[in-house]
């Protein structure tokens, strides 16, 4: 066994999309090789409706997959395929762009005007960059959690963990993506495939990912439930963590716990060309897409 070392972490940008909503972006429209087959992560939690009310109203998009993964609040979404409805708390939704979709999402925030979530781009390999389009609607109540002997609970949301399976399937990229909470100070070790790229993405509290049996950095000592706890590296709200190779990743969870998502994937390892929401292998498969949106031929007729 090889624990992954912590390559990078850093924290989620401030930035605006859509109609004026604002988001943080962990990673996205810099280097598309760098979490392979991920493109994009966006955390869009907000705690004013003013900031994400006018929402993302129809737009293109063609050669990947998107998961959106719902905390609190709500968002109603439709598509050119005919598909309308409502994700609420706990909900996910998958969409493969495919050939082209044409689709909105409006957030609605909760009964105290939060709404929290995130959504993350996973890449189509050359040979589905123009499959058909496809759509699921998750409800939280599906998707199953595991809970550990020392309080670990962890939710699987695509891929397989500790013996259950998420709902979602069928995505290219074959990922993991893993809602995770840990107990203050618990040192916490989950496997992870050899040859996938994984990050974490911590949202709540804070946890040291490095090899929290021999850590590095400045020592922070802690108290937790009458016990001394040598903390160092915290990574807090918003930060992205990024993994270099081996199979396992280590959490030392800090004085309040920790949740993050640990999302990990197969790299495609095909050229990128990559215009705002259209992603292709070549220049001129972008610039042949941009020609369809102009000419109204853009979405594919149903075989």
């Amino acid at each position: 066994m090889s624990i992954r070392p912590v390559t990078e972490t850093r924290h989620a940008q401030p930035t605006m999309e859509g109609a004026g909503v604002k988001l943080h972006r962990a990673f996205g429209f810099q280097d598309p090789t760098e979490l392979d087959p991920f493109l994009l992560f966006d955390d869009f939690r907000n705690e004013r409706p003013e900031d994400f009310l006018r929402g993302f109203p129809w737009h293109p998009h063609r050669g990947i997959e998107t998961i959106t993964y719902v905390l609190s609040g709500t968002v109603e979404h439709g598509d050119s395929l005919g598909n309308t409805g409502t994700l609420g708390a706990g909900d996910v939704q998958w969409m493969t762009a495919g050939s082209g979709i044409m689709h909105q999402e409006m957030p609605q925030g909760n009964a105290q005007g939060q709404m929290h979530g995130f959504q993350l781009w996973g890449n189509l390999p050359a040979a589905q960059k123009m499959t058909a389009p496809r759509y699921q609607d998750v409800a939280s109540g599906e998707i199953p959690e595991v809970v550990d002997d020392d309080g670990t609970r962890v939710r699987v949301i695509v891929g397989s963990f500790w013996g259950k399976t998420g709902p979602v399937d069928g995505i290219a990229a074959d990922p993991q993506y893993l809602d995770i909470s840990i107990p203050a100070g618990v040192r916490k070790t989950f496997r992870i495939d050899t040859y996938r790229r994984a990050f974490a993405y911590v949202f709540e509290g804070a946890a040291a990912f490095a090899d929290a049996s021999a850590p590095t950095g400045v020592l922070l000592e802690k108290e937790v439930a009458g016990q001394e706890v040598n903390i160092r590296d915290m990574s807090g709200n918003r930060t992205l963590i990024r993994f270099g190779t081996g199979d396992e990743v280590t959490v030392q969870a800090g004085p309040d716990g920790v949740r993050f998502l640990l999302i990990s994937g197969a790299p495609i390892a095909e050229p990128v060309a990559w215009h705002g929401p259209i992603v292709m292998n070549t220049k001129a498969e972008l610039m042949q897409a941009m020609t369809e949106l102009r000419n109204g031929t853009f979405i594919k007729p149903a075989h």
